[in-house]
Order: structure tokens, then sequence, then C-alpha cells
């Protein structure tokens, strides 16, 4: 994985960590970091990002929580997910998971939330 492959775009309502763990857990998913591949370490990515240590720290442990990579000691923190467990369920899932937490950041009550999803489904219906 390239730094090129992941932004944060610091003017955003979501966190700069549920930046980075949305990106990563989307190039997990999609295939480009694939079972065993290696994550940048936490200070090289931080230093790449111009963030804090503890933001990339908490990006990675998200991931970790959510049994997409390991981090283990002297070793560094690798993609274990397997290719199934990334379906297009678990995409979904992390999209909603980012959407909630921008709603949050904008100080939307869950009500607007679903109000504006179902407003943008509707918009994309056919009929």
């Amino acid at each position: 994985m390239t730094p090129q492959a992941i932004r944060v775009h610091h003017a955003s309502p979501v966190p700069p960590y549920e930046q980075v763990r949305a990106q990563l857990a989307d190039l997990i998913s999609v295939g480009r970091l694939r079972q065993g591949d290696r994550l940048p370490s936490v200070r090289q990515l931080a230093s790449d990002l111009g963030l804090a240590n503890n933001t990339v720290v908490r990006a990675y442990r998200e991931l970790e929580s959510a049994g997409l990579v390991r981090t283990r000691r002297g070793s560094g923190t690798q993609v274990i997910a397997p290719a199934a467990a990334t379906d297009s369920k678990a995409r979904l899932a992390e999209h909603a998971r980012t959407y909630a937490a921008a709603a949050g950041q904008l100080g939307a009550s869950n009500e607007e939330a679903l109000a504006a999803i179902r407003h943008a489904l509707a918009s994309l219906d056919p009929h």
C-alpha cells in the first residue's frame, strides 16, 4: 500500500482516525490490501498523513476490533481478513458507520440522519 492511497480531509466532520479506518477497511474489502499484507508502521503513516501517532493507533485498533488486521509487537500490523469476510454487506456496514459518524459530528439526530438516507435512496429510485 502506498501512502497516496489514504487521504485525510481535515475540514471533514468525520474524525481523522475514522477516515483512516474507513479507507483502510475499503482497501481490504476491494482486495487492494490482501491477507498477509503489512500496513505501514504507526509512526510512518502518521508522519505521511500529518497526524498524531495516537490517531493512527486508534484507527488500527478499530480495524483490529473488526477482525480485519492483527497487530503484533515487533512485527507490525498485518491484514488478516479473508476475502469471504469482506463481502458487499461488510462494505455496506463500513460505509454506514462512516455516514453515522459524519452525521453525529454534524449534530444530526438519528431521525434526521435516517431521513437524509431515505431521501438519497428515493432520489436514486428510477420509478
